[in-house]
């Protein structure tokens, strides 16, 4: 296991205060209230393994498939629906959407290999990442991926708690299945449009693993 590069700041910042919280605790609290102290002591230390454990990068065999749509990222897939795109796409497309919550890994990686053609922010609002509105009114990062002429899209979306969606891509770039897009801070959703054709082989409750699961083929 590593720590992913976006955590550096916030585990460092991380372990400064908790030096200082527990020092002072120390100096002051644990003679007369010990175990003030002691319970002070473990709830910042869970808080601190939390913190490192959400920027996690786990040792993991990734999956190449050329015909497979590897899952972006951790979490539990909410919605497999057709819809009507909103974006990019004028067509109908299959949603398959992933929730992330604060506990799972929050790499993002490429679904497939290919060229970005589109790639787009959106400010927005913060709705709970499971609202049936937070993938088009919040805060968003969008990505198209062609390959052999065939088009995927790819939603980072924010949350209650994801005020920050890093996307490392840019229009024009060839990319490699499974290699990092990009990274959400502290849980959120990201969602596939798919072509019609494609044959999705998750069902609702399933839990992917970015990188490794095979979500749909095409």
């Amino acid at each position: 296991m590593t720590i992913h590069k976006e955590g550096y700041k916030s585990i460092a910042i991380g372990v400064i205060l908790f030096g200082i919280i527990n020092i002072v605790s120390f100096y002051f609290m644990s003679s007369s209230l010990p175990i003030i102290s002691l319970l002070l002591f473990i709830a910042t230390l869970g808080l601190l393994l939390f913190l490192i454990s959400f920027f996690r990068i786990p040792n993991r065999k990734l999956t190449i498939e050329e015909n497979g749509i590897i899952a972006p990222a951790d979490g539990k897939v909410v919605v497999i629906e057709e819809v009507q795109a909103d974006e990019y796409f004028t067509d109908r497309r299959i949603q398959v959407s992933i929730f992330m919550s604060p506990l799972n890994v929050h790499v993002n990686r490429n679904p497939v290999s290919g060229e970005v053609v589109y790639n787009q922010y959106h400010k927005g609002k913060y709705l709970v990442a499971w609202h049936p509105k937070s993938s088009t009114e919040n805060e968003r990062h969008s990505v198209v991926y062609k390959k052999n002429g065939k088009e995927i899209l790819v939603k980072q979306i924010a949350g209650a708690l994801a005020k920050r969606i890093c996307n490392y891509l840019q229009a024009g770039q060839e990319v490699k299945q499974t290699e990092e897009m990009g990274f959400i801070k502290f849980g959120s959703r990201v969602d596939l449009l798919l072509p019609l054709d494609a044959k999705v082989h998750v069902k609702i409750g399933d839990k992917p693993q970015g990188g490794v699961t095979t979500i749909a083929t095409w």
